[in-house]
C-alpha cells in the first residue's frame, strides 16, 4: 500500500516539480513557465476587455469597465504567451452522453446520498418524542412537513438552484467564496496579480452597463473592510460547521443502526449500545488511513440496495396498514399540527429537519461528479425513495401509534429484518465514510485559501487525487465522536446537536448564493431578492426550533463551531498580518543597487532558492541570509507559492517566471500558482532539474524578444522612438522597482492608453510565435550575455541547489492592544510552533537546507 500513498507537504514552502522530468525537447511540452506582469495593484483586466462603440470611442461599456478595473501597467511578452495558452487550455467540462451520465448517477448514491438516505432510522422517533401522537393528524401533520421539506430544501435549492452556482464544477462553501474572490477583491491576503486573471479557469466576467448593481456590489464590498470580514466570517462559520457534521454524523448515524439490536436482542440495554457503537467508530476511523479506493466500488451498490429496501418497504406498509396516509400530501395538515399542539409542533421542527441532513453534500461533493449526475440520481431515486419510507412509517404509526420510539426496525418484516439491519449498519458507515472525507477536503480547501493551520496530508491513491488522509483530524473526530456517543447515549440529544449544524450550512450557503446571484449572475433584483426571503425564511425558522435545545445536547455544535472558527480566524488574521509586515519591510530596490552585483559580499557558485510569500519585492529574510552567510549563491532564485481562487490550475499555466533586479544580479523571481484543489508533490532532483531547464529557456526568449525588439525599432520613425523612449523613461524609471525587467519588452508593438496605463489592441497577432524564426534564434545564439549567463548558470548547477527558509517569528508590537497581543504572541504563535511546516516540508536532504531566524512585528 506503501507504493500507492503520496505525501502531501502543505506548507507554504513547497513547488510543484513534475516525475520523471528529463532535460530532452519533450520537457517544453510538459510544462511552460511564463513571466506575469508583476503590478501591485491587482484591479487589471485583459487588454482585449476594452470595449469600443461602432464610430471608434468608447462606449458606455468602456466607462463601466474603467470603473471596474484599472488598465494594466505594462504587458510583457510572456503575458501574452500565458494568454494564448489560456486559450488553449480550457478548464476540463463534464459535460457527457447519457449513459456515463447514468453511470456517475448510480455512483453519487454511495458518495453523496448517504447521510440524507439514512435519516428514516431517527426522523420520526426524534420528532414524536416532542409531540405525542394523540390522532391521526398528528402523523398526518408531522409526515407533510417531512415531505415539503425535502420538496422545499434539497429538491428546490439545492437541485435546481444551488448547484448551478459551482467554481467551474467544484462546490461547497470555500469554493462559493472563492468565485466571489474572482469577481471582487474581498480576500484578505493582498497577493493577487494581473497574470492570474489569464488563467484559463479564471473565466472572468464583467458586469455589462445595464446592470450596474453589480459594479455596485463589487465596489462596495472592495472598499469597506467591515464587509471583507464579515464574509470570511461567514464562510468560516459554514466550514466550522461543516467539521462539525464530520463528528455528529458517524455518532448519529452508527448509533441509530446499531440501536435496532435493542428489540431484537434480549438484554441489549443502552450501555451495550453505547460499546457497540464506539467499536464500530474506532474501527471506522482506523481505516480511513487506507483510503476508499478499495473498498469505495461497494459504495454505490449497498446505498442502491438500502434506497431499494426503503421504498419497497415503505410500499409494502402503506398498502398493509393505511393507504390514506397519502393524505399528507395536502399541506393543510400541517397547519391542523401546529394548531393542535402548539408550541409542542414548534419544537418537533427540530426533528423535522434532520430529514434533510446531508442536502449541502450535495453541493460539496460536486467536484467529484456533475450536476446533470446528482439531479438525475436525488429525483429518479432518492426522493421517490425517501418519500415512500416516511410514508410506510407513517402508515405504520397510524396503527401503532406506541411504536414512535422504534419506528423504523418495528415497521420493518420480521422476515427482513436481519437482512435490513446489516444493510442499514453498512449503510450508516458508509454515510459517516463520506462525511469524513468530506471533512478532510474541506479542512485541505481552508489550508490552501490560508484559513488553517498546514497539517500533514497524505493522499491514499495515485489514480483518485481527491482522496486524502489527514491523521491529526482523523483521530480528532474519532476522540469527539467517542466523547459524545459516551456522554449523550442517546440519538435523540445527538439530533438536537445534529439540527444546529445542518441548518447553520445552509443558512450560510443561502447567504453566498444571494451574493453570487447579485454579483455574478446578475440575476433580477426581485428573484435575487426571492430566494433568501423563501429559503432563507425556512431555515430561520427551523433554525429558532432546534435552538431551543440548546441546553438539551444544542450547545455541542456551538461550542465546536467557535473553536474552529476561532483557530481559522486567527491563523488567517495572524498570516494576513504577518504578510503585510513583510511587504512594508521589503527591501527597496535602491538599496539593492548600491549593493552592487556583488551584494556587498562574496557570490559562490551555487543555486539558493529562497522561499517566501511575497509575490513582488526582496522579501526583508533577505538581507538577514546577507548578514548571517559569509557567503551567497551566484544565482539567488525567490520561490513564492501562491493559491488563487480557482479549483485547478493547468500544469501549463502553473509558473510565472522573471528577472529580478540588473541582468548582472543573477537574481530571479519563481511565483507557483495552485488552485484550492491542486496537488503539490514533489521530488527534489525532478524539482531542480525543472528549474533549470525552466530558467534555460526563459533567458533564450528574453534574448529573442530583445532582438526581436530592436529589429523593430530600427524599422521607426526616430522622432517615433524618441517619444516612445521618453514615455518610457517615465512610466517606469530605472531603479523605480527591482521587480521590472531591464531590457525593454514588446516595445515595438502596438501601444494605446492614457495616462500610465498602456493595453494591447491585437493580443493575437503581436504574440510571439512558439517557434521564433532561426534569424532571431542565431541572433540570440551569438549573443555573448545569453552565453555568459547560460555557462554561468550551468556552472551554479553543477555546485548544486540550496533551499534558504526563513524561520520567522511574529510578535505583536508594544503599544498594540491587549487583545491582539494575547492573540498574536501567544494563540497564533502556538499554532505556528505546532503545524507543519519548516524543514519538515522539505524532502531534500537537511544539508541543502539553510534556515535564518526573523521576527515580525505586526
Amino acid at each position: 500500500m506503501k507504493g500507492d500513498r503520496i505525501e502531501e507537504s502543505s506548507g507554504s514552502v513547497r513547488l510543484l516539480g513534475r516525475k520523471g522530468s528529463n532535460s530532452s525537447g519533450g520537457s517544453n511540452e510538459s510544462s511552460r513557465w511564463v513571466d506575469g506582469s508583476e503590478v501591485v495593484d491587482w484591479d487589471e483586466v485583459p487588454p482585449w476587455s476594452k470595449l469600443h462603440d461602432s464610430d471608434g470611442r468608447e462606449g458606455y461599456g468602456t466607462t463601466i469597465r474603467r470603473r471596474l478595473v484599472k488598465k494594466p501597467k505594462r504587458v510583457d511578452s510572456f503575458d501574452v504567451e500565458a494568454m494564448e495558452i489560456g486559450g488553449a487550455h480550457g478548464q476540463h467540462t463534464k459535460d457527457m452522453s447519457l449513459w456515463p451520465t447514468l453511470l456517475l448517477a448510480f455512483k453519487t448514491l454511495g458518495v453523496v446520498y448517504g447521510d440524507m438516505g439514512t435519516s428514516p432510522l431517527y426522523v420520526f422517533s426524534d420528532v414524536f418524542s416532542k409531540v405525542p401522537i394523540e390522532s391521526d393528524v398528528d402523523v398526518l401533520g408531522a409526515l407533510s412537513l417531512v415531505m415539503y421539506t425535502i420538496a422545499l430544501i434539497p429538491l428546490a435549492k439545492y437541485v435546481f438552484i444551488v448547484l448551478k452556482a459551482n467554481d467551474s464544477g467544484e462546490g461547497g462553501t470555500f469554493a462559493l467564496y472563492s468565485l466571489i474572490c474572482r469577481y471582487a477583491k474581498v480576500s484578505m491576503l493582498p497577493n493577487r496579480q494581473q497574470a492570474d486573471e489569464h488563467i484559463s479557469s479564471f473565466k472572468l466576467k464583467l458586469p455589462t452597463p445595464e446592470l450596474e448593481r453589480a459594479l455596485k456590489i463589487k465596489e462596495t464590498l472592495e472598499r469597506k473592510a467591515t464587509l471583507k470580514n464579515i464574509l470570511l466570517v461567514l464562510v468560516l462559520l459554514g466550514t466550522s460547521m461543516i467539521i462539525g457534521d464530520g463528528i455528529l454524523t458517524p455518532a448519529i448515524s452508527v448509533m441509530s443502526a446499531i440501536s435496532g439490536l435493542q428489540g431484537q436482542v434480549k438484554g441489549f440495554g443502552t450501555g451495550a449500545l453505547v460499546g457497540v457503537s464506539i467499536v464500530v467508530l474506532v474501527a471506522l476511523f482506523s481505516i480511513q488511513r487506507f483510503g476508499t479506493s478499495k473498498v469505495g466500488f461497494m459504495f454505490a451498490p449497498v446505498l442502491a440496495l438500502w434506497f431499494f429496501s426503503l421504498g419497497s418497504i415503505g410500499l409494502y406498509n402503506i398498502f398493509t396498514y393505511d393507504v390514506t396516509v397519502l393524505r399528507a400530501i395536502n399541506p393543510a395538515y400541517v397547519y391542523y399540527f401546529f394548531k393542535n399542539n402548539g408550541k409542542g409542533a414548534w419544537s418537533a421542527l427540530g426533528g423535522c429537519v434532520l430529514c434533510i441532513t446531508g442536502a449541502e453534500a450535495m453541493f460539496a461533493d460536486l467536484g467529484h461528479f456533475s450536476v446533470p449526475a446528482i439531479q438525475i440520481a436525488f429525483t429518479s431515486v432518492v426522493f421517490p425513495c425517501l418519500l415512500l419510507a416516511y410514508m410506510g412509517q407513517a402508515a405504520y404509526l397510524m396503527k401503532n401509534p406506541h411504536s414512535y420510539s422504534r419506528i423504523f426496525y418495528d415497521s420493518v418484516p420480521e422476515s427482513l429484518f436481519w437482512p435490513v439491519f446489516v444493510v442499514a449498519t453498512l449503510a450508516a458507515m458508509i454515510a459517516s465514510q463520506a462525511m469524513i472525507s468530506a471533512t478532510f477536503s474541506c479542512v485541505k480547501q481552508s489550508m490552501a485559501l490560508g484559513c488553517f493551520p498546514r497539517l500533514k496530508i497524505i493522499h491514499t491513491s495515485r489514480k483518485f487525487m481527491g482522496q486524502i488522509y489527514i491523521p491529526v483530524m482523523n483521530w480528532f473526530l474519532m476522540i469527539m465522536c467517542i466523547i459524545v456517543v459516551s456522554i449523550f447515549q442517546s440519538t435523540t440529544d445527538i439530533a438536537n446537536a445534529y439540527g444546529i449544524a445542518e441548518v447553520g450550512v445552509m443558512m450560510v450557503s443561502t447567504a453566498l448564493v444571494t451574493l453570487v446571484m447579485l454579483l455574478i449572475w446578475q440575476t433580477n433584483l426581485f428573484l435575487a431578492l426571492c430566494f433568501p426571503l423563501v429559503f432563507g425564511s425556512v431555515e430561520l425558522i427551523y433554525m429558532s426550533a432546534v435552538l431551543s435545545k440548546l441546553f438539551e445536547g444544542g450547545w455541542l455544535p456551538l461550542a465546536f463551531a467557535t473553536f474552529f472558527l476561532s483557530v481559522m480566524y486567527t491563523w488567517n488574521y495572524g498570516s494576513v498580518l504577518k504578510y503585510r509586515s513583510e511587504v512594508r519591510e521589503k527591501i527597496s530596490s535602491d538599496l539593492m543597487l548600491d549593493l552592487g552585483s556583488n551584494l556587498g559580499t562574496l557570490r559562490v557558485p551555487g543555486i539558493g532558492l529562497l522561499y517566501n510569500e511575497l509575490v513582488q519585492g526582496i522579501p526583508s529574510i533577505f538581507l538577514q541570509f546577507l548578514l548571517s552567510l559569509p557567503a551567497v549563491h551566484s544565482t539567488i532564485v525567490f520561490v513564492c507559492i501562491k493559491y488563487v481562487p480557482v479549483p485547478v490550475v493547468p500544469q501549463e499555466e502553473r509558473f510565472l517566471f522573471r528577472r529580478v533586479c540588473p541582468k548582472d544580479y543573477h537574481m530571479f523571481r519563481c511565483v507557483a500558482r495552485y488552485g484550492y484543489k491542486d496537488v503539490r508533490k514533489e521530488d527534489h532532483h525532478a524539482f531542480e532539474q525543472l528549474l533549470i531547464e525552466s530558467l534555460e529557456k526563459f533567458l533564450r526568449r528574453e534574448a529573442q524578444e530583445a532582438a526581436l525588439e530592436l529589429e523593430g525599432a530600427l524599422t521607426e520613425d526616430t522622432d517615433n522612438v524618441s517619444v516612445k523612449s521618453m514615455d518610457t523613461e517615465q512610466h517606469h524609471p530605472a531603479g523605480n522597482d527591482a521587480d521590472e525587467l531591464r531590457i525593454p519588452l514588446m516595445q515595438g508593438q502596438n501601444l494605446a492608453g492614457e495616462g500610465t496605463s498602456s493595453t494591447l489592441q491585437e493580443p493575437e497577432s503581436s504574440a510571439l510565435p512558439l517557434a521564433l524564426p532561426s534569424s532571431y534564434m542565431s541572433s540570440s545564439a551569438e549573443d555573448p550575455s545569453l552565453e555568459y549567463e547560460l555557462s554561468a548558470l550551468r556552472e551554479a548547477m553543477e555546485s548544486g541547489c540550496t533551499y534558504l527558509l526563513g524561520h520567522g517569528d511574529v510578535r505583536a508590537k508594544k503599544n498594540s492592544f491587549f487583545f491582539k497581543k494575547l492573540v498574536i504572541n501567544y494563540f497564533y504563535g502556538f499554532l505556528r510552533k505546532n503545524c507543519r511546516g519548516g524543514t519538515a516540508n522539505m524532502k531534500v536532504p537537511h544539508t541543502n537546507i539553510i534556515q535564518v531566524g526573523m521576527t515580525y512585528m505586526v
